[in-house]
């Protein structure tokens, strides 16, 4: 099964010590080498997005940031894992997961419904 695990990073303030927090390296060396990381980037602020939409026949385009959120998505990975277990144990081994959080989205084939 591949995931697409969205890394939130939460406003100043979170409650984990550099201690607690694992390199991000490591997390990285870790799941890369062995296969379970397929890609994976760390994202511009939102106010470096853009929105795009289609609306009444015209494109319409908005500059970020759009939403008021306690977390912004700062980056992004795809996991290629047999369960939900695992891909649960890997996103709890990663940095951000001490003082931000990790959304865990599966993929959703076109041909499943």
């Amino acid at each position: 099964m591949q995931f697409l695990m969205l890394v939130l990073a939460e406003p100043v303030g979170a409650d984990a010590s550099e201690s607690e927090r694992p390199p991000i390296e490591e997390w990285g060396d870790k799941h890369v080498s062995s296969g379970v990381n397929l890609m994976g980037s760390r994202l511009r602020p939102a106010p470096q997005a853009r929105v795009v939409r289609q609306r009444r026949g015209g494109l319409v385009v908005t500059d970020g940031p759009f939403a008021e959120a306690h977390e912004v998505i700062a980056g992004f990975d795809v996991l290629e894992c047999d369960t939900w277990d695992e891909a649960v144990a890997v996103a709890a081994e990663h940095p951000m997961a001490y003082d931000g959080a990790i959304e865990l989205r599966a993929f959703w084939p076109f041909d499943e419904d």
